[in-house]
């Protein structure tokens, strides 16, 4: 078994992006045409996600000129150049089937309110200890969300401290007081 494993590792791409069901994304594929190889790009929408490992695959599916078209990709495919995110779709199942249906706009999802298009990528293999430094790839999220903790630890501290040496507003109740100190602390 292990041997297998081994094959399949050699076989998996360096970095592979973050996909989600839902989103619409632009997929770069390689395709030769006699001895001539070209790259053709396929928009739309994601609609599954199956398999894990070097089997792990996508459906891309697409309406051109009112015909529902879909492809399957490998993730870890060498005729995949890339996959980039074009927008961010709220879904809230695995797979959306109901999406063959419909027509028109109902054939699209819901953008996410606030989310950000970020191309992000999982690197599954590590480089040779020579390039370590290349290895290494963060996300932008990731590192505002360590540094947002540890922000909100010291603002917590300021906060409380600043609410104990606060005057106590005459003109307010007691119960309004300490509200404010509970939202603070929150």
């Amino acid at each position: 078994m292990d041997v297998i494993k081994a094959i399949e590792h050699e076989q998996l791409k360096d970095k592979v992006p973050v996909l989600d069901v839902g989103n619409t994304v632009r997929v770069s594929v390689k395709i030769k045409e006699g001895e001539k190889e070209r790259i053709q790009v396929f928009e739309g929408i994601i609609i599954k996600k199956q398999g894990g490992g070097l089997n792990e695959t996508f459906t891309v599916r697409k309406i051109s000129y009112g015909v529902g078209v879909e492809k399957t990709f490998l993730l870890h495919s060498p005729m995949v150049e890339k996959v980039e995110v074009v927008r961010v779709g709220k879904a809230r199942r695995a797979k959306l089937n109901y999406l063959r249906d419909r027509i028109g706009k109902d054939a699209k999802t819901k953008e996410k309110v606030g989310a950000r298009i970020e191309n992000k990528e999982v690197v599954l293999k590590e480089a040779l200890e020579e390039n370590v430094e290349e290895a290494i790839v963060e996300t932008p999220e990731v590192v505002e969300n360590v540094e947002a903790n540890e922000t909100d630890d010291s603002k917590k501290a300021e906060i409380s401290e600043n609410v104990a040496n606060e005057p106590v507003d005459e003109t307010t109740t007691k119960e309004e007081n300490n509200d404010k100190k509970d939202k603070t602390e929150e």
